[in-house]
């Protein structure tokens, strides 16, 4: 029964410090994870959310439960966010806007290129048409929602936009997901100014504590028994940029006159579409490849 125990401890993604003594206290993981808790307040953005109102703690734990369960989801997080953070740490500063904002791409899309059923795109999971309006180009050859760049400037201008009109980061990010419009009718209808009095649809209502929660965990791993001392993030190669001002008919073809290959273009450059680019509408594409 010991050996098993020493198994089960060596195969779960647990720090061997303070958490170490909770395992030998509960045992086992399961234990673990309904024993500790949540603090009483979490904050985003600087707003707190007291978690002594009941009705707060279980929205917030019912994220953090669930969240506790795909310890492997968490642990991608934190290595995909050494790709990403840098990234998003520059131009939070660069436009004076909270760090705490970044976690909004996490929720959003994992820190993955992902793509929505809804059609929702890139790390900051935006819409075709919000992305147009935002000033991203998308279509049948370049989508820049793709574009690590520029869809981070876009994503925080949309939440910046939100806090100047909500005057709360709590209202901006709910209507990051609902939309601005939907957020507005809903404070309105209600006769409420704060997200926490709002009665939401589901996916509103969870949203902004699914982000306290992944920050919470994010900003606290060991805490909560994830061991990050020998956790090796994602990172991409040293790249230097390409300015191409004609058309691209063959991206293979440019990728080996350059000394790279399609596949590292493509990775490097998620943005270009297709197998060829047409030609830029402005004064170039700024194209990565490694150094």
């Amino acid at each position: 029964m010991e050996l098993l125990l020493f198994i089960l401890f060596l195969l779960t993604p647990l720090v061997q410090t303070d958490t170490s003594r909770a395992l030998v206290k509960y045992k086992n993981y399961n234990t673990f994870v309904s024993q500790v808790n949540l603090p009483d307040t979490l904050s985003l953005c600087g707003e707190v959310v007291d978690l002594t109102d009941p009705e707060l703690r279980e929205r917030a734990e019912r994220e953090f439960l669930l969240l506790m369960q795909q310890s492997g989801q968490v642990i991608l997080y934190l290595k995909r966010a050494e790709r990403y953070f840098p990234l998003y740490d520059t131009y939070l500063e660069r436009f004076k806007l909270p760090s705490d904002l970044k976690y909004v791409s996490v929720a959003e899309s994992a820190l993955y290129m992902s793509r929505s059923s809804a059609g929702a795109e890139g790390l900051w999971q935006i819409m075709p048409e919000t992305a147009r309006s935002l000033g991203l180009r998308v279509d049948e050859y370049v989508d820049e929602r793709r574009h690590p760049e520029k869809s981070t400037i876009a994503g925080l201008q949309y939440l910046s936009e939100g806090q100047r009109k909500f005057k709360t980061w709590a209202l901006a990010i709910a209507g990051y997901n609902r939309g601005k419009n939907g957020i507005a009718n809903d404070l309105d209808f209600q006769m409420k100014d704060k997200y926490t009095d709002l009665y939401l649809n589901e996916e509103t209502s969870r949203y902004y504590f699914r982000i306290l929660v992944i920050k919470e965990l994010m900003q606290n791993p060991g805490k909560y028994g994830f061991d990050t001392s020998n956790l090796k993030g994602y990172k991409d190669p040293t790249t230097k940029e390409i300015k191409v001002d004609t058309a691209i008919n063959n991206l293979a073809q440019w990728a080996k006159e350059n000394g790279t290959d399609y596949k590292t273009v493509k990775l490097l450059n998620p943005w270009i579409v297709k197998r060829e680019l047409n030609s830029p509408r402005k004064e170039s594409y700024i194209i990565r490849v490694p150094e």
